[in-house]
């Protein structure tokens, strides 16, 4: 029996580097044991990255090809491309215990210790020197990249405090505090936002990327590090605020470019498995397909939108807290007017907004209120995407000069001076009177759709709305307890309330 066919009780149970002998241990690098590991998994046909969507063909197969090669991976991405969550999941190929010397602080391997503890422990003790298990949970460390990050704080420095406690010389090896990647040997180490490093920063790693070691201060020591390096980087910074110095980049063996999802149905996966709820929100208020794909238009919308700037990218954060908001919109709607269930409307995408507008960088902020208008607008457009989805496209109808339009029926009833209010806080009953009132609307929704469910038959009569707004069949204005449709024609003439505003 080898040390890999052990049940981990008896694995755990090994505490003595002559126990660990017996076990059949063999000793090899991290690279090694992620290729081994994912060779195991391909093999398998079983999936290391769960939950990350969209990347089956490109990113993944990237960074498979990389690990096989026992590389070192730069992630380069916009912001919210799952790249720190990649490399969070890489701990998963990682063996789920290893054995390391008993109170080394930089997890040293027994067959092969680099430390002055470690080493002088194996030779004061031999066989008994005592052998702890690590879990590849605690083999993981992630440093944010900043401007005050220091030499100090990734490699070490000197401690005085230590020398002076322990009665030491500078020049003794115990004197030396340790940084965080002496301390994640046999780790996986991220630097995120690698650009944000200083360039003087950034040299220091040249020597631990290309001959595994480091130096610190003026120590005639050699530290042979085991450790799978993964940085990540946003193209952006590369001009915006710092740069990935060249001989550091000609070091990093993998580059790997992650992308936003291609398509609504894998950022609708996305969205949903990361968007949080209480249960009550799930039970009370119920939402459609066409909601999901409404709020993940927006992203697209958003990412081609001449008002964003491209290069800060539009992250699937957006996506994730439109949806909480929106469903938490419903749910306030729903409490204030004392009801156990409700479904979104359209008008809930208000409650969107706030959602948006921290997660977009304008290419000209202007005033204040811009990245609001920016928003709304984007909504809308998400909605005129939409819409020609399940109706007739107004602009077909119109170049086609037919008579029989299918909206006649509703823009003749506005065209006589009748106007909605969708009062955002508005009942159930009050909503579904309010849609019922416009003539020819459910006649329109019915023709497609009448065997759904009444719920979705309302969201689509709300949808005609304000699609046919967006195709300038209709006007459209923002009331301060809702939004009001009226005639085109009238409100363009000023005939009907001036206190309005356009949307």
């Amino acid at each position: 029996m080898t040390y890999y066919d052990l049940p981990e009780k008896e694995l755990l149970a090994i505490k003595t580097l002559k126990e660990l002998k017996a076990s059949g241990y063999a000793s090899i690098g991290i690279k090694e044991e992620l290729r081994k590991n994912l060779l195991r998994s391909l093999k398998e046909r079983k999936s290391v990255f769960h939950g990350i969507w969209g990347y089956e063909y490109t990113v993944i197969p990237d960074i498979e090809r990389a690990i096989l090669a026992r590389h070192n991976i730069n992630f380069l991405g916009l912001r919210g491309q799952a790249k720190t969550r990649i490399a969070r999941l890489m701990v998963n190929l990682l063996d789920q215990w290893i054995p390391v010397v008993e109170g080394s602080e930089l997890n040293d391997d027994p067959f092969r210790p680099i430390s002055h503890y470690a080493l002088n422990k194996l030779k004061d003790q031999g066989d008994h020197t005592g052998i702890s298990w690590l879990n590849r949970n605690e083999r993981y460390t992630e440093k944010l990249a900043t401007p005050d990050v220091s030499i100090a704080d990734l490699i070490g420095d000197i401690d005085p405090i230590k020398a002076a406690s322990l009665k030491l010389s500078y020049a003794d090896q115990r004197v030396i505090h340790y940084g965080l990647i002496p301390r994640s040997n046999r780790s996986i180490f991220v630097i995120n936002e690698l650009p944000d490093l200083q360039a003087r920063i950034q040299v220091a790693l040249f020597n631990i990327l290309q001959e595994g070691d480091i130096q610190i201060r003026g120590f005639k020591l050699r530290l042979p590090m085991d450790i799978q390096f993964v940085f990540t980087a946003n193209p952006e910074d590369y001009t915006n605020r710092g740069s990935i110095v060249t001989p550091l980049k000609d070091r990093i063996d993998s580059q790997i470019i992650t992308h936003y999802p291609k398509s609504l149905e894998i950022g609708k996966k996305i969205t949903q498995q990361e968007a949080q709820f209480e249960y009550e929100q799930q039970q009370g208020v119920r939402s459609f397909e066409l909601v999901k794909d409404l709020v993940e238009q927006i992203a697209f919308e958003a990412r081609e939108s001449e008002y964003v700037d491209a290069k800060s990218g539009v992250s699937a954060r957006l996506t994730i807290s439109a949806y909480e908001n929106l469903i938490s919109a419903a749910e306030r709607r729903m409490i204030k007017n004392g009801m156990d269930k409700t479904t979104v409307r359209v008008t809930d995408f208000v409650g969107v907004i706030p959602g948006i507008t921290g997660k977009v960088e304008l290419v000209y902020e202007g005033e204040q209120e811009g990245p609001g208008i920016v928003a709304a607008n984007l909504i809308s457009k998400a909605i005129r995407a939409q819409f020609v989805k399940f109706f007739p496209d107004p602009e077909d109808i119109r170049k086609s000069k037919k008579n029989n339009s299918p909206y006649r029926a509703i823009s003749e009833w506005f065209g006589k001076g009748n106007m909605v209010d969708l009062i955002l806080d508005a009942s159930d009953s009050e909503y579904r009177s309010c849609l019922n009132t416009v003539p020819g609307l459910a006649d329109l929704v019915n023709k497609t759709y009448a065997n759904e469910s009444e719920a979705y038959r309302l969201f689509l009569m709300e949808l005609a709305l304000h699609g046919l707004a967006e195709y300038s069949v209709l006007s459209k204005h923002i009331l301060e307890e809702g939004l009001q449709f009226k005639d085109l024609i009238s409100s363009m003439l000023n005939i009907e309330d001036h206190t309005s505003k356009d949307v």
